[in-house]
Formats: C-alpha cells, sequence, structure tokens
C-alpha cells in the first residue's frame, strides 16, 4: 500500500511573514545578504560566500556569459547550461573568467559573405546594433571590419547583399592590440571620437569591443561594490553537468575556470546522481559540486552523504515546468523547502556539517524570495525571473502590450535535453517545459537592485540584518482565500502618473 504524507503540499503562496521588532540598528543600510554557497563545518566561514542569494537556472534560455557576469558583479551566481558541447560550454566559462571590465567579448558576429538580411536578425536578438565581422563568424575570429545599424538600411538595401558590401573594413578603422588598459581605450575612445574600439591580438583575430557607451561603469567602480569575485580577482561562474558525460565534461570545465558544479536533473535522488557525485569528489575533492532536485528531507540526506556540496530544491514548480502535469510527481515549494531545511539542520547536529540548500523554481513574485529564505533556504534559482533582462538568451520580441523575451523549458522539444529527464533512449519521449515569452525586464543590474531591495526592506520588518537571523527568527502564517484578496489594491489604480509638481 503506498504510504500517505499527511501534510498538505503547500506554495509560497499560501505564506505571509509577521512583522517582529524592529531595533534602531536594524536598517536597510545594516542588512548583510552574504550566504554560503558550499558545504563547511558548522561555526566555519564556506569556502565560497556568495555575496547577494540569487543564482540563474542551468537553462539554455537563461545562463549565458553576458548573464554570468552581470550577476557576478551584483553578487550572485550563474551556473552555465549544459546542454552543449562541452568545448562550447567550456569556451562560455573562460569568457566570464576571462571578463575584465570594459572589455566585452562580442556576441553579435557574422561572416563577410553572409545576407544582410542574417545581420539584420541576428542584431533584433541580441538588441545589439553594432556586429564584428570575422573570418568564421566568430567572436573570435579574425577581424575583416565592423557594420553598425547605421551602415545599412532594410529598406534601401537589398538584404540579399553581403554584410561585406556595408563594413566598414578593418584597414579604415580605429583598433588596440591587446595589452592595453582600460585608460588607455577610454582615451583613445574620447580623443579620437570613437565609437567602438576593437581589441586585436598579433595575428589580428578580435579578442574584445570596447564601447564608449559603457565609459561609466568603465570609470565607476562603485557601480558594483559587492561583486562575486575568486582570489585572483577574477568573476565567479558556475556550470551544469550531467550524469551521462560528466567524465568528460567535468575536467573541461575545471580547467576552464569553473568556480562550482551542479548536477541538473529533474529527479537527484536516484543511484546514478550518487554515483557521479563519489566519481568527482574522489578525482576531484576540493571542486564544490551541488546535487539536486529534490522535494523532501529523506532525499536531502541521501545526496549530502554522498557528498553534494549544496543540493537544490524543487520539483515541478517552475513556471515553465508541466512535470507535474505530465507525471503526477513533485510538491508544493513551501512543503519541500520547510522539510528539506529540517533535514539540513538534522543533519549538520549529527555531522557537523552544514549542507546549503538552494530554492530553484516557483519564485513567481519577489516576496517568494524572502518566504524561501526565511522557511530555510539560503539562497534560491531562477529562470523566468531572469531571462526577462537583456543579458539572457532568448530573443526580445515586440507585442501590443510590449516587449517579450523567448523562454522555452529544458523539458521542451526546443531544448532537446533528454539528459535531464531520465524518459528512455536519446531523446524526449514526451514534454516536460513548455516554450513561451516572458515580459522584457531591462537590463539585469537594475531589476536585481530593485529585488534586492524589496528583500532588505522585508527582513528589516521582521528584525533582521543577517540571512542566518532572518531564518531563525521569521515567524509564518498561513494564507486563507479571503485574507489573499485582502492583500491587493481594491481601489481603480490610477493609470498615469501623479505629476509632482
Amino acid at each position: 500500500m503506498a504510504q500517505l504524507i499527511a501534510e498538505v503540499s503547500r506554495t509560497f503562496n499560501e505564506f505571509l511573514l509577521l512583522p517582529n521588532r524592529t531595533r534602531n540598528h536594524c536598517s536597510t543600510a545594516t542588512v548583510d545578504l552574504r550566504t554560503p554557497l558550499v558545504r563547511h563545518m558548522a561555526g566555519e566561514t564556506a569556502a565560497i560566500m556568495l555575496q547577494s542569494p540569487f543564482t540563474s537556472a542551468i537553462m539554455q534560455a537563461v545562463s549565458t556569459p553576458e548573464l554570468a557576469i552581470a550577476l557576478a558583479r551584483n553578487g550572485g551566481l550563474s551556473f552555465l547550461h549544459h546542454n552543449q558541447p562541452v568545448a562550447d560550454q567550456a569556451a562560455a566559462v573562460r569568457q566570464v573568467k576571462s571578463f575584465t571590465s570594459g572589455f566585452v567579448t562580442s556576441d553579435t558576429n557574422v561572416r563577410p559573405d553572409a545576407p544582410l538580411s542574417l545581420l539584420a536578425d541576428l542584431m533584433r536578438t541580441t538588441g545589439h546594433s553594432t556586429a564584428a565581422v570575422t573570418h568564421d563568424g566568430t567572436a573570435s575570429g579574425r577581424l575583416l571590419g565592423l557594420v553598425t545599424s547605421r551602415d545599412f538600411h532594410p529598406r534601401r538595401h537589398d538584404l540579399a547583399g553581403p554584410v561585406g558590401e556595408r563594413m566598414i573594413p578593418v584597414a579604415e578603422l580605429a583598433h588596440a592590440r591587446c595589452g592595453i588598459t582600460l585608460a588607455e581605450a577610454d582615451t583613445r575612445l574620447w580623443d579620437e571620437r570613437l565609437h567602438c574600439l576593437p581589441v586585436l591580438d598579433g595575428e589580428g583575430h578580435l579578442q574584445h569591443l570596447v564601447f564608449r557607451s559603457d565609459h561609466t561603469d568603465h570609470t565607476d567602480h562603485q557601480c558594483f561594490p559587492h561583486q562575486l569575485v575568486d582570489a585572483g580577482k577574477r568573476l565567479r561562474v558556475g556550470a551544469g553537468i550531467n550524469t551521462h558525460d560528466y567524465q568528460e565534461r567535468v575536467p573541461a570545465l575545471l580547467e576552464a575556470g569553473a568556480d562550482a558544479l551542479c548536477f541538473d536533473s529533474s529527479d537527484g535522488y536516484s543511484d546514478w546522481q550518487a554515483q557521479a557525485l563519489a566519481w568527482v569528489k574522489k578525482h576531484y575533492p576540493d571542486t564544490p559540486v551541488g546535487g539536486g532536485n529534490v522535494v523532501d528531507g529523506e532525499a536531502f540526506t541521501f545526496l549530502a552523504e554522498a557528498g553534494a556540496d549544496f543540493v537544490k530544491v524543487g520539483v515541478g514548480g517552475g513556471s515553465i515546468c508541466i512535470t507535474r502535469d505530465q507525471k503526477g510527481i513533485g510538491r508544493g515549494q513551501a512543503s519541500a523547502v520547510l522539510d528539506v531545511a529540517a533535514a539540513r539542520d538534522a543533519f549538520c547536529e549529527r555531522t557537523g556539517a552544514y549542507v546549503p540548500i538552494c530554492s530553484d523554481g516557483a519564485l513567481v513574485h519577489d516576496y517568494h524570495v524572502a518566504l524561501a529564505l526565511a522557511m530555510g533556504a539560503d539562497f534560491v534559482m531562477m529562470g523566468r525571473y531572469f531571462a526577462g533582462f537583456d543579458q539572457a538568451a532568448g530573443a526580445k520580441l515586440p507585442t501590443r502590450d510590449g516587449f517579450v523575451k523567448e523562454y522555452w523549458g529544458e523539458g521542451s522539444h526546443r531544448a532537446r535535453n533528454w539528459q535531464r529527464y531520465g524518459q528512455g533512449g536519446r531523446h524526449l519521449l514526451f514534454e516536460e517545459g513548455v516554450d513561451g515569452y516572458v515580459p522584457y525586464a531591462g537590463d539585469l543590474s537594475e531589476g536585481l537592485a530593485l529585488s534586492v531591495a524589496k528583500l532588505k526592506t522585508t527582513m528589516v520588518s521582521c528584525g533582521s540584518t543577517t540571512l542566518p537571523q532572518f531564518r531563525s527568527t521569521a515567524r509564518l502564517t498561513l494564507v486563507s482565500e479571503q485574507s489573499l484578496n485582502e492583500s491587493h489594491a481594491t481601489v481603480t489604480v490610477r493609470d498615469t502618473p501623479m505629476p509632482l509638481s
């Protein structure tokens, strides 16, 4: 007979936080959002501490190198997706690790024989108006020229014509050699009235682009005071791995400089993941590697004992996920986090080792992040949230109601990530994710700053200035349907801004 779990499967929407006393020293200015990413002994500091409790999902539609750079500069961490050739994922890791403020790796690149129509589509997808024309169409190919949106017009020029006819040849371009400092590049941008300065190696291969529009970022180091960096002051980046080709993928990712790895599976409570964790820990004992996903304390303990340095919590709660609809498997995210957090604390009491947990998915509103952290999560992982930003992979598309960004699940046919779901064979038999859109959210730094501000003010209302204090003192109450309705505005909301004077 099946075992019946009496507890109701509850979601974040069913809870509210009760305010605690806010003392004089408790303000948003004193809130510290640092949190451990990886296993450590109780009372000690983890080898990697997130400066902000946000990580981006291991998804093609989300965690690009550009997003990884932006998130690390804001104190969080991205896990670059593994649904790509090993060499490509390793190259993405290197791109993040080699980032220097102001030196941009071009993501809009074409061959000179490519049609202008392809360039126009590429510019719409990336949102960038400057493209590098290289011999092989890659970001590190031999630079042949630059072309901007001002160099051709869809209605004036034949879009079937080659890009090479409209580009500015490299011989006519001001450019610099590797080794130039950012200060020197800035000086040239302004003194020579340049929009963009390509940086080339000794053989003429493109290394970076420096833009005048980024000048404020170049000079104002206070823009990112909480960057997540390693001992060499390089931005940190994580990488996703699977239980199929990890023996090939892990060495390549670590050679490229990945700071942390994470097994990505829709169901991490398996012997395959335990065996893969054991292999990584045997061959690379100092490499932080996470496991998951799980929804209960039993599964958490299984992975923690197998060597996981952190564990992801959540099955079926993601906005793009239909696992529960398709297979009837999962658990309300609030119930899952509460159960796993209790198991984490019991594991720490028994072994002395603290294994952080990550709430992955079901974070629809900003306040859900606060609830997840209050319920015991050490940090959160989000897909839909980050997919709306400029730095995510999806194309930005216009609609009657504004811009949207493409967003597709790893369980969708578009992603073709059969490794994650274990349905049998080397392809998806049925979808466990969908292909859709999310509202366009602009630049990551601006959007995340607002979410962080909300989290800090919530913590202050709960009388907390650190995340451990927040977890230990939080008081939660269940929400009835009537109290949920009471939470929303009940007046006609002004649709035009009120004049300020």
